[in-house]
C-alpha cells in the first residue's frame, strides 16, 4: 500500500506501507492475480472486520496500466516499462455497481494526470462519496446496479436454479473465469437472486483469520478506531507488473462521515472501539449484533451448540432459546456433527436476570418473511474474488463452506476442496459428488420454472424496452420470480402433510436443506406473513408431453454423455451437409462429364453409321 486516505492505521502517515493484520491480503485483492494481462478491469472483494463488533468491509478496486514513458513525472521506484496501479474503495455499504461507476471515472482521470503524486483527486473522491452515499441507497434499485440476472439466465439458462439451490444447501461453491470482472459480476448476480441478500445478508460473510496472524493479545492492545462512517477510500499501485499483484500500492482508505446524514441513519452512540474506549461519534449500525468481549476471536460471543442442547427445557447462564419440539426434530440426527453445522445464539447482557431469546438469532436485519436467510453466517464465507494467498481458507477447519471466485487455475485443479466448480465461460456446473447431483436434479416443476424464465428472457431479448430495466423478462422480474419461488418453498415447509407439495421442490433437496444452518435459524422463529403466501410450487401440475421434452432437453444439456451425443449429432449434421454439397458437386460434375461423353460417343456412332450406309 503506497497511499491511504485517511491512514489505514492511526498514528501513521498517509504514505505508510503497513497494513492492519486483518487486511494483510488487501494488495493481492486490489490487484488480482493475472491483472497484468489486461489493460484495465474492476474487482469486488470482501475484507474481514477490523473489530469484533463490526461487519464485513466491502471493497471495490479499479486497476489500469500505463507505459512508463508516457508519465510526465517518473518517480524513482518506477523501473519497468509499464506501471500498474489500482484505486480502491473500502465501504461499509454493499453498493458494488455504484462504487464501480464512480471509481472507474476517477481512476481514468487519475491516470490522465500522468503524475501519480497528484493525490488531490483521490481525496476529492473520498469527500464526494461520503457526502453522496448513505444507508437509504440500500432500499432502492441502485444496490443492484451492474448485476444483471437477465444476462445470467441467458448464459446459464436452466442451470441458474441449480446454482440457487447449491447456495441454499450451503455447499462449497467455486466460480472460475478470467478476467476478474466477469467473475465477480456473475457471482454477485447469483446472490442477488436471494431476497435481501445483497442489502443485508453479507454482513457476516468474511469472518476469517489471516494465516499466521498475530496473537489475540496483540490484537486487543492495538489502538484501532472504528470506521465510523460508510466509505473507506483506497488506491493501490505496483510497478512490479510481472507479478500481477500489488507490491507497493496506493490505497485511499477512509471513513464516511457526514453530520447531516447521521441524523437520518440508525446508529449507536455507545458502541465500543477495539481498545475498549467509547466512540464519541455515532456509528452506523445496521445490524443488531452484540458487542464482542474479545474482538480478536470470531467465536468470542457466539456459541456453537450441539443440536441436542436445544431439546433441553431449562435455560443456562442467562442464555437460552425458545424452541418447539417439532423444530428440534428437524435437526440432523445422524451423519452431521455439531462442528460442521453450528447453531448460533445471541448472548444477553449481564443484567442479573435471565432473558428468553425467541429462537435462534441470525444477526441479520430480516423482513417479515425471515429474509435474508442466514446463509453467510457462522463460518460460511462469501469471497467474490479470492487471492492465491487466501488459498488456505478452502481447507480451514473454521470455514464450514464458501461461495468464492477465483481466476487462478490452481483453484480449479484442486477439486477435492470444493463441492462444485462453476466454469462461467462454458456455463458448466461441475458437481463432484453423485449423491449431491441427485439431490440437485431438478424436478418437473423446477424444469417448468427454469423454462419459463428462459423463454421470457430469450423471447424479449431484442425488445428495446427490455434492456434489463423493463418488467417481464427484465432484471427485476427475474428477481421477483426467485423471490416467489423461495417464499413458496418456505410456506410449503410450514404446512402439515406437505410431502406431496415438497416433492415438487425435490424431496431429497428439502431433506438436505433442513439440515442446514440457515434453515434451522429461519425455522426457529415465527414468520406469520408466510401464511398469506401460496404454499405450493409456482409450477406444480400434471405431467404432460411438453414435460418429457423438457426432461430430455435437460438430460442432453446437463450430462456428459448427453453433451457428447449432442456434439456428435452437431458434427455429424455438419459433415452430412458438407458431404452432401461435395457429393452434389461430384455427382453433378460426373453427370455432366458422362452426358458430354455420351453425346460425343453418340455423335461419333451416328457419323460411323452414316458412313457405313453410304
Amino acid at each position: 500500500v503506497e497511499f491511504s486516505y485517511p491512514p489505514l492505521k492511526p498514528g501513521e502517515g498517509h504514505d505508510s506501507h503497513s497494513l492492519p493484520e486483518e487486511w494483510k491480503y488487501l494488495p493481492f485483492l486490489a490487484l488480482p492475480d493475472g491483472a497484468h494481462n489486461y489493460q484495465e478491469d474492476t474487482v469486488f472483494f470482501h475484507l474481514p472486520p477490523r473489530c469484533g463488533d463490526q461487519t464485513t468491509v466491502y471493497g471495490v478496486s479499479c486497476y489500469r496500466q500505463i507505459e512508463a514513458k508516457a508519465l510526465k513525472v517518473r518517480q524513482a521506484d518506477i523501473t519497468r516499462e509499464t506501471v500498474q496501479k489500482s484505486v480502491c474503495v473500502l465501504s461499509q455499504l454493499p453498493l458494488y455497481g455504484l462504487l464501480q461507476a464512480k471509481l472507474q471515472l476517477i481512476t481514468h482521470a487519475y491516470f490522465e494526470e500522468k503524475d501519480f503524486s497528484q493525490i488531490s483527486i483521490l481525496k476529492e473522491l473520498y469527500d464526494h462519496m461520503n457526502s453522496s452515499l448513505g444507508n437509504t441507497l440500500l432500499e432502492g434499485s441502485q444496490v443492484y446496479l451492474g448485476l444483471s440476472p437477465r444476462d445470467l439466465v441467458l448464459h446459464f439458462r436452466h442451470k441458474v436454479l441449480i446454482l440457487f439451490k447449491l447456495i441454499l444447501l450451503e455447499k462449497k461453491v467455486l466460480f472460475y473465469i478470467s478476467p476478474v470482472n466477469r467473475l465477480v459480476g456473475a457471482l454477485m448476480t447469483v446472490l442477488s437472486l436471494f431476497p435481501g441478500m445483497i442489502e443485508h445478508g453479507l454482513t457476516d460473510c468474511s469472518q476469517y483469520r489471516p494465516r499466521k496472524s498475530v496473537s489475540e493479545d496483540a490484537g486487543l492492545q492495538e489502538n484501532t478506531p472504528r470506521l465510523d462512517n460508510y466509505v473507506s477510500l483506497s488506491a493501490a499501485d505496483t510497478s512490479n507488473t510481472n507479478l500481477g499483484m500489488g507490491k507497493g500500492g496506493r490505497k485511499m482508505a477512509g471513513n464516511h462521515s457526514l453530520e447531516s446524514q447521521k441524523a437520518n441513519v440508525p446508529f449507536s452512540q455507545s458502541e465500543k472501539t477495539c481498545n475498549g474506549a467509547q466512540s464519541s461519534n455515532g456509528t452506523v449500525q445496521r445490524l443488531k449484533v452484540p458487542s464482542r468481549t474479545s474482538p480478536a476471536s470470531s467465536e468470542s460471543d457466539w456459541e456453537t451448540l450441539d443440536p441436542n442442547i436445544l431439546e433441553e427445557s431449562n435455560l443456562k447462564g442467562g442464555e437460552g432459546e425458545n424452541t418447539a419440539s417439532e423444530q428440534a426434530e428437524n435437526l440432523p440426527s445422524e451423519g452431521m456433527s455439531s462442528e460442521s453445522l453450528p447453531i448460533t445464539v445471541q448472548p444477553q447482557a449481564n443484567t442479573g436476570h435471565m432473558v428468553l431469546v425467541p429462537g435462534l438469532i441470525s444477526g441479520l436485519e430480516e423482513d417479515q418473511y425471515g429474509m435474508p436467510l442466514a446463509i453467510f453466517t457462522k463460518g460460511y464465507l462469501c469471497l467474490p474474488y479470492m487471492a492465491l494467498q487466501q488459498h488456505h481458507l478452502l481447507s480451514d477447519v473454521t470455514v464450514r463452506g464458501f461461495v468464492a471466485g477465483a481466476t487462478n487455475i490452481l483453484f480449479r485443479q484442486q477439486k477435492h476442496l470444493s463441492d462444485a466448480i462453476v466454469e462461467i465461460e462454458d456455463a458448466h456446473v461441475q458437481i463432484h459428488d453423485p449423491e449431491l447431483r441427485k439431490i440437485l436434479n431438478p424436478t418437473t416443476a423446477d424444469l417448468r420454472f427454469a423454462d419459463y424464465l428462459v423463454k421470457h428472457v430469450t423471447e424479449n431479448r431484442d425488445d428495446v424496452f427490455l434492456d434489463g430495466t423493463g418488467w417481464e423478462g427484465g432484471d427485476e422480474w427475474i428477481r421477483a420470480q426467485f423471490s416467489a419461488y423461495l417464499h413458496a418453498l418456505l410456506a410449503a415447509v410450514l404446512q402439515p402433510d406437505n410431502e406431496k407439495t415438497l416433492s415438487d421442490f425435490g424431496t431429497a433437496f428439502v431433506a438436505a436443506w433442513k439440515n442446514t444452518h440457515n434453515y434451522r435459524v429461519w425455522n426457529s422463529n415465527k414468520h406469520p406473513a408466510l401464511a398469506e403466501v401460496n404454499s405450493s410450487h409456482p409450477f406444480q401440475g400434471q405431467y404432460s408431453v411438453s414435460d418429457v421434452k423438457l426432461r430430455l432437453s435437460h438430460s442432453v444439456q446437463n450430462s456428459e454423455r448427453g453433451k457428447k451425443i449432442g456434439n456428435v449429432m452437431v458434427s455429424t449434421s455438419r459433415n452430412v451437409v458438407q458431404t452432401g454439397k461435395a457429393v452434389g458437386q461430384s455427382v453433378g460434375g460426373a453427370f455432366t462429364s458422362a452426358k458430354s461423353a455420351m453425346s460425343s460417343w453418340f455423335s461419333t456412332f451416328t457419323q460411323s453409321t452414316q458412313s457405313l450406309g453410304d
